[in-house]
């Protein structure tokens, strides 16, 4: 804005006092941000934003909304930029599976319950479903310090309004807010989004804001995610839905808007795999109860229970078929076992929805692991289960019994996985073990695969029993050196093995790889005749078929660096690295070669 210009707005705001509402319709207008699903690119939904209020003096929003607070204006201000993003909300095609996400005032808090009953008046004359629009709490006032606070938020559940607490993390009182309240969202500011592929700190932070979060059975939104780099950590670290520039930013024209980003669901990831084995097993135990929405009537409520007699709850949806929790038949036995209790029930003026007695679950996306699922239902205390999405909608529910089939089958698999005779995990397991390290840059992480040089003919020579006793032998010696929890020992096959550690610097990890070699090349010497010991190795035919001589047996090893901070979800790019480098580590002096991918 110029100097000119900004002179001009100054007098404008001056003297607008009286006229602000008038003014604000002349020249503010609310624009549109996307929100989108981290898996699938699809949008969710959209965050109405104000966009304007420099033509009329105001720096930024902030000072605009506080203007209007001081000088009488806010409630009239908010109510007409409320109707207009609603009107714009109305015009998009695909408004009934979206959701519009708009910030409250904490200050207009005291008026919430005719703000609730205008708007849910606005909403049926345009067929907006309720739980199609989010109320964001902003922490930058004590929400929970005002005294009808609890009354709004009660009126806005009971209306079928979901809930976000904005800014989470930099404000008053936002953990007390989740603790005391049923909200939906919880959006992570973008102090903690801005550079957290760089920062382990920060990373740490997110991922266990992201675990508590969906604890208590509330879906997580990174804010201001502007770099592929952020995107794909926030991912990775369980952020249900992203919004920033990086995805799209703000904008005031509805032509603008799209339907999905289809290329974040393809960035950072490796063409279609097999499924995971806990996907597999998780699969296989979902239950997909009937569910009931929280507008219906009790009467349905009875109706499934009367059906289900060995069913003790059922999940509770809105109208989006987004998981609010479960229905619990002892709510309702209280009422049933009283006279006249049920008719209680279903009298309107008694008003006792199904929302009245949801209670909150955790919900999880249906792609967690099994020791996640675990490890949620541990901190939740009388949890009855556990709600799957795919894609943000119901998928079905994992009892406590089905969590413990498949945490037993996954162990019977992984038994099944295991070498014969090293005992130590196989293909199945190594794969898992490098998708999950690999994706986790908290830590610095090394990849080994040690491959015995001069091991056929040696096999040949000497029987599959002095072979196989090498192999175990350089088993033994691996738990030896390697037995901190941040390590892994596998067995590819034959005389093939892998290690992954990541509880050493570069210097620490060659220096135990060294004594590894040493003392598999000393005791495997003992393997060979005393004559083959003095001659130094033994003759046999090559991939020739000519007679050549073979040096003792050695283990080299390729290793592949992957720096602290680095995500990476094809792990083809790391066993493409391995197989390059296999080679020089046979072809070197001392059989070890790093490579930092």
């Amino acid at each position: 804005m110029s100097a000119l210009a900004t002179v001009g707005a100054e007098v404008v705001r001056r003297f607008a006092d009286d006229q602000l509402v008038s003014l604000a319709k002349l020249v503010v207008e609310t624009a549109f941000q996307p929100i989108v699903e981290a898996g699938t690119g699809a949008v969710f939904g959209y965050e109405s934003l104000l966009r304007g209020f420099d033509r009329i003096g105001f720096a930024s929003p902030i000072d605009f909304l506080d203007h209007a607070a001081s000088s009488g204006h806010l409630a009239a201000l908010e109510q007409m930029l409320a109707s207009r993003s609603l009107a714009k909300f109305a015009t998009l095609p695909d408004f009934a599976s979206t959701t519009l996400f708009l910030n409250v005032d904490v200050r207009l808090i005291p008026q919430g319950e005719d703000i609730i009953e205008r708007l849910v008046r606005h909403l049926s004359k345009n067929a907006i479903p309720p739980s199609s629009i989010c109320f964001e709490l902003s922490e930058r006032f004590d929400n929970t310090s005002v005294p009808e606070f609890g009354a709004f938020f009660e009126k806005a559940r009971k209306a079928g309004f979901k809930l976000a607490i904005d800014d989470f993390g930099v404000g008053h009182g936002e953990t007390k807010l989740l603790c005391d309240y049923p909200v939906d969202y919880l959006k992570i500011d973008r102090h903690f989004v801005s550079g957290i592929d760089k920062s382990g700190r920060k990373r740490h932070l997110f991922k266990h804001l992201v675990n508590m979060a969906h604890v208590l059975g509330v879906r997580v939104i990174a804010e201001g995610v502007e770099t592929e780099a952020e995107f794909l950590a926030c991912r990775e670290y369980g952020a249900d839905l992203v919004q920033g520039w990086y995805i799209a930013k703000p904008t005031t024209a509805i032509a603008e808007l799209r339907q999905s980003f289809p290329h974040l669901q393809e960035v950072g990831r490796p063409k279609p795999a097999l499924q995971s084995l806990d996907e597999i097993l998780i699969r296989k135990q979902v239950e997909v109860l009937p569910v009931v929405h929280e507008n219906d009537g009790i009467e349905g409520v009875f109706n499934h229970f009367r059906q289900n007699p060995k069913q003790a709850f059922f999940p509770v949806l809105n109208a989006n078929d987004e998981p609010r929790g479960v229905i619990h038949e002892h709510h309702l036995k209280e009422y049933i076992y009283q006279p006249y209790g049920r008719d209680l029930l279903k009298n309107r003026l008694y008003e006792r929805t199904i929302a009245n007695f949801v209670d909150r679950v955790p919900v999880v996306g249906l792609d967690s692991n099994a020791e996640s699922l675990m490890a949620t239902f541990a901190n939740v205390e009388g949890a009855d289960c556990i709600i799957l999405t795919e894609n943000m909608r119901y998928a079905g529910v994992i009892s406590a019994a089905s969590l413990i089939k498949i945490i037993n089958e996954k162990q019977v698999r992984i038994a099944q996985d295991q070498n014969p005779l090293t005992g130590l995990p196989g293909n199945r397991s190594i794969r898992d073990f490098m998708q999950m390290s690999a994706r986790d840059g908290d830590e610095t992480r090394f990849f080994c695969y040690c491959d015995f040089d001069n091991f056929k003919p040696f096999n040949d020579h000497y029987g599959f029993q002095a072979g196989d006793h090498a192999i175990a032998l350089f088993a033994r010696l691996m738990h030896r050196y390697f037995f901190s929890q941040g390590d892994f020992l596998g067995h590819i096959g034959g005389d093939d093995f892998f290690i992954g550690s990541s509880t050493r610097n570069r210097a620490e990890i060659a220096a135990v790889l060294a004594r590894l070699q040493q003392d598999f090349s000393s005791d495997a010497a003992e393997l060979y005749s005393e004559a083959d010991r003095a001659a130094g190795g033994i003759l046999g035919h090559g991939r020739n078929g000519e007679r050549q001589f073979f040096p003792l047996l050695r283990c080299s090893i390729a290793v592949i660096e992957l720096p602290s901070g680095l995500v990476i979800e094809d792990i083809g790019r790391i066993s493409t690295a391995i197989a390059d480098i296999k080679g020089e580590a046979k072809e070197s002096d001392a059989g070890l070669v790093f490579r930092v991918i």
